[in-house]
Order: structure tokens, then C-alpha cells, then sequence
């Protein structure tokens, strides 16, 4: 996961007065409001929100107000990035990750928050890869091909909407595991994210390359020697700024090998890591932190 794409302090009212400015200009044709506010709400989706709490009371206006923008402007990459980066957020942060605490005393709302998740992991996906659909007609059927020659290009600009395709295609499919059609998407789904690292490997300070390490260390047949060399380069790339290659790693290599002296060395230094002000990945690396908490709280029943 990287940046966390929901709405700063004073969102709405700054939207507000853009939608009555480009309104009362009066020569400006319907096209040119509708492109000034998916502007807007694509560089909303880019700033820094410290307050989790804060973040998710009002992520759901910005979610459900870049939706009904972005079905108009379809072509606006950048408002699609940010509506599928945020609906993939919301569900990791605010849905799937809530089933997990509650599970152990109310098994029943845990399941209801997981098809919750599910859903919105799916629609994020959806939005991503119709984005990448309307650049390139044909882009999913080509990525389902057989032949490497005819999978899809990615231009640079494009590999943020690959990402959130892939992650959020990811999170779906980790939770339908009862859905076989689902699972047998995961190959396009590591495909893709493949062919987005190939274009810019650094993409994200190591998200790209920690969704790959967590897609090899969770794919049958995947090699855990792989898997620990593109956690360790993904924490690399981040450079001490990101909370996430560090969870990552404890998450899908440290539990899985059993070894949990890693684990607990790997969350304790995920603590460490201080936010700079301003930071894009302020938020993500709050709730990455709780998490980290929460795991450490729960070591000795999952080892």
C-alpha cells in the first residue's frame, strides 16, 4: 500500500467554491466544470490527513463525489488513480482490517465486513482497469493472453493506475476464497503488477515492489527466497519513510516462516519510523502502526 488518498481538512468547502466559481464564470461549457472538479478532487486525493478518525468520517462524501465525477470524465487518469487508490484504501484500512479485530467475539459482523471488503476492493479494481481500458481498448483482453507478446504496454504515467488494478485485485481475491472464478484471476493480477514494475520499479517508495514480494510469498508455488528479496529491496527503496514494506514483510514472510523473532523485530522497527511534516504517507503509515500494534498484541496466539 502506499499514500493514503482521502480528502485534508476543508475538502468539501473547497470543492464547494470551485463548482459555484467555474458556475458563475458563465461562459465556462458544462465539460470545463466537470474537468475543473476532477482536477480538484484528484489533488484532494493526494494530500496529507494525520487524523485517522478524521480520515475515514470523510472519505466517504470524496469516494462516492469522485465516483459520480469520474463516470463523467472517464478519461481523467488522475481522478481515476485517486478513486481507486481510495476505494482499496478504504477497504484495507477501514473494512477488512476491522473483520479481523472483531472476529474472535462476533464471527458473523466479521464475515458481513469481509463481503464488504470484498466489494469495495472489487470496485476499486474496476475503476482502475477501466481507466486503462479507455487508454488502451482492449487492454484487459490482451492482459489475459497467453503470449507475452501480446500482453499491454504501460506507459510510466499509467503504472499508478496498474498498481491499485493489481492491489486491489489482490485484496479481492484474498477474500473469496470461496469464489473459484475470483481466484483463478490472481496470475493477471501478479501479471499486471509485474508489468508495472518493469516500467518504473521504484514506483511508490517500494509498493510496487512489496505488493510483488506479497503476491510471490501468497501465490501456490511461489518462492519465499523471491519473496524476501523484493521485501528487503522494497524496504530499500522507502528509504526509513514508509511503514508498509516493513509490515509486509513480518505479515506474509516473518508469520508464514514461523519465525517470530523476525516478526517482533520487523513491527518493533515499523514503530520507530517518524513521519516528516506534510508527508503523503503520513496516513498510510498511521494506520500501518495500528496495525503493527494490534499484531504485536496478538504475537503469542499466532505463534
Amino acid at each position: 500500500m502506499t499514500t493514503v488518498r482521502f480528502p485534508r481538512r476543508g475538502a468539501r468547502p473547497a470543492i464547494a467554491l470551485l463548482l459555484v466559481g467555474l458556475l458563475l464564470s458563465g461562459c465556462s461549457p458544462r465539460q470545463m466544470v466537470i474537468g475543473g472538479i476532477a482536477d480538484e478532487l484528484a489533488a484532494q486525493g493526494q494530500s496529507a490527513e494525520p487524523d485517522l478518525d478524521l480520515a475515514r468520517e470523510a472519505s466517504a462524501f470524496y469516494l462516492k463525489l469522485s465516483e459520480s465525477i469520474l463516470r463523467q470524465q472517464p478519461g481523467h487518469r488522475p481522478l481515476a488513480e485517486a478513486v481507486a487508490g481510495g476505494f482499496t484504501q478504504y477497504a484495507y484500512a477501514f473494512v477488512a482490517g476491522e473483520a479481523e479485530q472483531i472476529e474472535a467475539r462476533d464471527a458473523r459482523a466479521a464475515q458481513r465486513l469481509r463481503q464488504r471488503a470484498a466489494k469495495l476492493y472489487q470496485r476499486a479494481q474496476r475503476h482502475a482497469l477501466q481507466a486503462l481500458e479507455q487508454e488502451h481498448p482492449g487492454f484487459v483482453r490482451a492482459l489475459a493472453s497467453p503470449q507475452p507478446q501480446d500482453w499491454p504496454p504501460l506507459k510510466p504515467e499509467q503504472v499508478g493506475l496498474a498498481y491499485w488494478a493489481a492491489a486491489a485485485w489482490g485484496g479481492w481475491i484474498s477474500l473469496s476464497k470461496d469464489d473459484p472464478e475470483v481466484v483463478a484471476d490472481l496470475p493477471l493480477a501478479v501479471r499486471l503488477a509485474q508489468l508495472a514494475w518493469a516500467v518504473d520499479p521504484a514506483w511508490g517508495d517500494g509498493a510496487l515492489t512489496g505488493l510483488l514480494a506479497t503476491f510471490e510469498a501468497s501465490r501456490p508455488g511461489g518462492s519465499q527466497a523471491q519473496a524476501l528479496r523484493w521485501f528487503d529491496q522494497a524496504i530499500a527503496q522507502s528509504a526509513g519513510k514508509s511503514v508498509g514494506p516493513l509490515l509486509g514483510k513480518a505479515e506474509s514472510y516473518a508469520l508464514p516462516a514461523g519465525d517470530q523473532a523476525l516478526f517482533e523485530k520487523l513491527l518493533h522497527q515499523a514503530l520507530t519510523i517518524k513521519d516528516q511534516a506534510d508527508s503523503p504517507l503520513t496516513l498510510q503509515n498511521e494506520v500501518m502502526r495500528r496495525r503493527a500494534r494490534w499484531l504485536l498484541d496478538k504475537t503469542a496466539d499466532l505463534f
